[in-house]
């Protein structure tokens, strides 16, 4: 988790990862967890909303032509967020993300879910 927020430079001039306690106090109690997953659903409304010719569309849309590799696929960014909205119950969320009221809700609802 002291990562995400990345090093900071030290008095003595070399970088350092922060504490969790630093981490915590940047956070003042949130959970991180919950933060991540509403940021993801915000995002994905912006992505949803934008015009089919926008380059972010084109890229969330593109299948890699090339082998799969052998074993399970990995987890795409997309799959999580799907889960999330699994996880609120959310039908036809693409018609929801339209709208931005409506989203809004689904957000406050997984603030509400995750306790922010």
């Amino acid at each position: 988790m002291t990562k995400i927020f990345g090093p900071i430079r030290a008095d003595d001039g070399y970088w350092r990862i922060k504490t969790d306690q630093e981490v915590n106090g940047i956070l003042r109690g949130k959970n991180i967890i919950g933060f991540i997953k509403k940021q993801r659903l915000i995002w994905l409304s912006h992505v949803e909303c934008m015009a089919e010719d926008n380059i972010l569309q084109k890229i969330k849309k593109w299948k890699p032509i090339s082998k799969t590799p052998i074993g399970r696929p990995k987890t795409r960014w997309e799959d999580y967020v799907l889960e999330d909205i699994r996880s609120i119950n959310i039908s036809n969320w693409k018609k929801v993300a339209q709208n931005r009221d409506s989203w809004k809700k689904v957000v406050e609802q997984a603030r509400n879910l995750y306790r922010l």
